[in-house]
């Protein structure tokens, strides 16, 4: 047997680009309150993960076998749950999946982006964004919000033609936000991208609905103008409603020639049979995953309530108004400190977001209980 000597250090031929970058990651941490990636607390309970067990065990039966590269079924089950949960039917194939959102979105940077090519979206967003234009070099464009986290309407159109985008990213509700867009924005920035002409064609829009099933009622969805804009995607994830973040399951619904475009750069076989048929087994029990999704909620707007109503320093804390499973709440002289003191007392949130600031995500009252009583201790409220 040969032995394994540590390797000498060498210099490797890593992209220029990439050089120095770190790769992305929040603390993974075992502590009581984990408050800082989003996840729905509530586990699927004993009936969905016994009908999960069941379709994994069948498939594990053909793992000998490559799975369905097309997933018809999943993709038919995807289309009745959107049909349910936002009101418009759209036919399966009009509806793509991968290995979370990431890898949906990053579909969509390698269909439309490319060297030459730039994508926009309005800071603060989701971190991810810029990186996924780096990976596939595409030109990274961050446009801006308002002050209260909405955005302007003709502001995004104007920064849309000065840049002229291949794609624009829209997030609604936004991360780390939380802020939903309102239809008539979200209109405005698709008819912008319609007058563009990127080597001949319009620009795509994505609009990221990761949490779009926390939105408030009578916040719409996207969804309701995918028959009027053949260049529009909605995306989706199981991740946060669905209680699924472990499974790695996004997807989105767009005209068939937009999803038809990724399926020229997917990986052969890239969704797993095993990921199919956990994906199916959830959607299975759509109804009971969801049951969490009321609580959770009123939870939010809860914290948001008592967020706002206590003092830092002699003036209000702010917290944005949130359509998410999370709030965005400040302003701190050193979030930092903030931050490592809610963790040196079994509660990890997020330091993210505009300078001072930071994101709670929404656990069980449990957890807000646990997470107020170290804020007010931590920061002196």
């Amino acid at each position: 047997m040969i032995s394994a000597a540590t390797p000498q250090p060498v210099n490797l031929p890593i992209r220029p680009d990439l050089a120095g970058e770190s790769p992305y990651g929040a603390p993974q941490l075992d502590v009581p309150h984990l408050l800082n990636v989003n996840e729905n607390p509530y586990g699927p309970g004993p009936e969905v993960v016994a009908t999960i067990t069941e379709l994994v065990t069948a498939a594990a039966a053909g793992l000998n076998r490559y799975p369905d590269r097309d997933f018809p079924a999943l993709r038919q089950d995807l289309a009745d749950y959107l049909a349910r949960e936002s009101g418009v039917r759209v036919a399966k194939e009009q509806i793509w999946a991968a290995n979370g959102s990431n890898e949906v979105m990053l579909h969509i940077m390698q269909a439309f982006g490319g060297p030459g090519r730039t994508a926009l979206s309005f800071a603060p967003t989701y971190s991810m964004y810029p990186e996924y234009a780096r990976d596939t070099h595409t030109t990274w464009v961050a446009g801006r919000r308002e002050s209260d986290f909405t955005l302007d309407a003709e502001v995004a159109i104007a920064t849309i033609r000065e840049h002229q985008p291949s794609v624009i990213i829209l997030t609604s509700p936004n991360n780390p936000t939380g802020t939903a867009l309102t239809t008539d924005v979200i209109v405005a920035v698709c008819e912008a991208a319609l007058e563009l002409d990127i080597d001949g064609a319009p620009a795509v829009v994505v609009v990221d609905e990761a949490y779009g099933e926390f939105r408030r009622a009578g916040v719409p969805s996207a969804m309701e103008l995918l028959a009027r804009f053949p260049n529009l995607a909605v995306s989706r994830t199981m991740s946060k409603a669905f209680a699924l973040a472990g499974a790695r399951v996004g997807y989105l619904a767009a005209s068939q020639g937009f999803v038809d475009a990724l399926r020229v750069v997917r990986l052969p076989y890239h969704l797993s049979a095993v990921t199919q048929a956990t994906a199916r087994g959830a959607l299975a029990h759509a109804t009971t995953l969801l049951a969490t999704v009321d609580s959770l909620r009123a939870e939010r707007d809860a914290t948001v309530a008592w967020l706002r109503a206590q003092t830092y320093q002699g003036s209000p804390l702010q917290a944005a108004e949130s359509d998410s499973n999370f709030v965005l709440f400040g302003t701190f002289d050193d979030r930092h400190a903030v931050w490592q003191g809610l963790l040196d007392r079994g509660v990890l949130i997020r330091e993210t977001g505009p300078e001072g600031w930071l994101r709670v995500s929404i656990g069980t009252p449990q957890d807000m209980d646990a997470f107020k009583d170290a804020l007010v201790e931590v920061a002196g409220l």
